[in-house]
């Protein structure tokens, strides 16, 4: 169990894993692709308007940044992959850092990989799920912007996601639908991480 998020922080940005705070608290990171939405949803989370920088440029967030909430635990923000407006070099940085980080950060207990709910399977986000997959790294999928189509358009959507990963995964990882403007899928996703909690140990 979890107690309801009372406090939300900046703590730091880092351009490596190994600049991240200690790993002494249980982290869930949150990625997507650029303009998915993701500082919006996160800012609903938490319940802090602006904790997390929105923006109308795509690929603001370039570093990894560490949100301590409650005192207790670590809510992290990674920068998005796709259509950001840099150089092929600095998108190299961008996967290193990512990767590494999913990868060697013990003290991560989930990915929560965010979806626009408006766009047919994007090869890319796919692309992303298949790799997390490849690594046997836990993640939940999110799909965002939910309040932006009808029912209908969201439910076509969500399901050819579905149906797409059941063509090579026997079982689909844990799905939430989200619109941060109605704080629609927020108690489903924190009650989520606080199932995941107990699974993690300061020695781990």
């Amino acid at each position: 169990m979890i107690e309801p998020i009372k406090e939300a922080s900046f703590v730091i940005s880092s351009p490596e894993y190994t600049k991240c705070p200690k790993p002494d608290r249980a982290e869930y990171a949150f990625i997507g692709r650029s303009n998915v939405g993701k500082s919006s949803l996160i800012n609903m989370l938490t319940g802090v308007k602006g904790l997390a920088k929105t923006s109308a440029m795509p690929g603001k967030t370039q570093l990894i940044n560490h949100f301590l909430i409650n005192n207790s635990w670590f809510l992290v923000d990674l920068p998005g992959y796709g259509f950001a407006r840099i150089s092929k070099a600095q998108r190299e940085v961008f996967e290193s850092m990512i990767k590494n980080y999913l990868l060697k950060r013990n003290n991560l207990i989930n990915t929560f990989i965010l979806i626009d709910s408006r766009h047919a399977p994007q090869a890319i986000d796919l692309a992303f799920i298949e790799w997390m997959g490849t690594v046997s790294l836990p993640f939940s999928i999110v799909f965002t912007k939910s309040d932006k189509l009808g029912k209908t358009k969201l439910q076509e959507h969500t399901t050819a996601y579905k149906n797409q990963l059941l063509e090579t995964w026997e079982e689909l990882p844990p799905i939430f639908i989200t619109s941060s403007e109605k704080k629609l899928g927020r108690d489903e996703i924190l009650k989520y991480i606080g199932t995941l909690h107990p699974l993690f140990t300061a020695d781990r």
